[in-house]
């Protein structure tokens, strides 16, 4: 990598504006939000950084080399004329995935073809040797983008996606991606001061990133990244980059974290990923607690705090809808009967949710969890305002 390098970071739509700052705070300069993700440039220190710690990233790409095109012809000439010597060796595998958006091209998987010929010849006429592909498990991952005019080359930095921060053992049922749920708790302005509540925790995803902030722990120290097969990579300078996180982590926390889930072997399950995130010293003393519990029936464990949650969704298609419909009326009259004071923050699909739980929202955001496009609902719970008992679970 240059001294000076242009990167592009991935990450969910609607977070955009979190990872600039994340960026900023990597020593990012030139930053530039897009749809999805976010331009921006720095030295090599700063996109190690950025790996190891943000949040936010699903993927951080480092840009080589853009061109204008007419056709797949152009583009194999324009992988001839990369320099991807500099960067990596033909004794190392490679993978290539190409995206378009507008291109003119007939096939796309006609184009990656030949971008793939374009390196290895180049290797060939240099180096008398090529690079094999990999697509399982590659040392080199080259992303190619085309528009309308342009063909951009890209290098992976991070092989997995950013959001496997390595402590997943069991994903439940539709797991909420680790960098989303670090976004719901950012958007919902949460610090380690305020109590934590999720009743619908699942596997644990928004409890272990609440606790793992909490802690300082950076995402990326229990796993490795492709920047470590590159020619140029600085190993004593990532060393430096690891221990100066490190001595960030501070198991000593003051938090209060509370999860739940009406399943006690999902609750198991969300335990035990805990457990493999570095957390069990929480758990131990009760800072962090998994407990099976429905949460039509959740009490709050102090005067004032947030509840943040991905409940399930009632889409129109599921048959279930009604049924999660009736279980969210439940949900709110327990809210307003055992948390005023809170404020609840909700991820869902359903856009009818205040209409199901018969609640004005104060705030909400758009976001997108995977493909679904979603509202993250605020719900302000005034003292006074409840009106009856709650239900009963059935």
């Amino acid at each position: 990598m240059a001294k000076k390098t242009s990167f592009y970071a991935i990450c969910p739509l609607g977070l955009e504006s979190l990872i600039v700052e994340e960026l900023r705070a990597c020593g990012a300069s030139e930053v530039k939000a897009a749809r999805g993700g976010v331009f921006f440039s720095g030295s090599q220190a700063c996109a190690m950084r950025a790996c190891l710690n943000s949040r936010i990233a699903s993927r951080i790409l480092m840009r080589l080399a853009a061109s204008d095109y007419y056709d797949a012809e152009d583009i194999y000439n324009f992988a001839c004329r990369t320099r991807w010597e500099e960067h990596f060796g033909p004794g190392q595998s490679i993978r290539i995935d190409i995206n378009a958006h507008r291109s003119p091209l007939r096939s796309l998987d006609f184009a990656l073809l030949r971008i793939k010929d374009g390196i290895c010849d180049r290797f060939n006429h240099f180096m008398q040797t090529r690079p094999n592909v990999d697509r399982a498990h590659p040392d080199i991952r080259i992303f190619a983008f085309v528009d309308a005019r342009y063909c951009t080359f890209y290098l992976d930095l991070c092989g997995e996606a950013l959001f496997k921060r390595g402590w997943r053992r069991d994903k439940g049922e539709a797991p909420l991606k680790e960098n989303l749920a670090s976004g719901l708790l950012m958007l919902a302005g949460w610090t380690p001061d305020k109590p934590l509540v999720d009743p619908f925790c699942g596997s644990g995803t928004i409890a272990i990133e609440a606790a793992r902030a909490a802690c300082g722990m950076a995402p990326g120290l229990s796993r490795a990244f492709l920047f470590e097969n590159f020619s140029d990579f600085d190993r004593d300078l990532w060393l430096e980059i690891k221990d100066d996180a490190r001595s960030c982590v501070n198991l000593h926390a003051d938090v209060r974290i509370a999860a739940s889930d009406i399943s006690s072997i999902v609750v198991g399950k969300a335990e035990e990923n805990a457990r493999a995130a570095g957390l069990g010293a929480l758990l131990e003393d009760g800072r962090l607690t998994f407990s099976q519990c429905d949460a039509r029936s959740v009490a709050a464990p102090a005067a004032e705090g947030l509840v943040i949650a991905n409940p399930p969704y009632g889409e129109q298609s599921n048959p279930k809808s009604a049924s999660v419909a009736s279980m969210m009326k439940n949900v709110s009259d327990n809210l307003k009967h055992n948390f005023p004071g809170w404020t609840a923050w909700l991820l869902t699909s359903d856009r009818n949710l205040p209409r199901q739980m018969r609640l004005s929202e104060s705030r909400k955001i758009p976001l997108f969890n995977g493909p679904l496009e979603c509202r993250f609902f605020r719900f302000d719970m005034v003292r006074g305002s409840f009106r009856g008992s709650p239900q009963k679970a059935s």
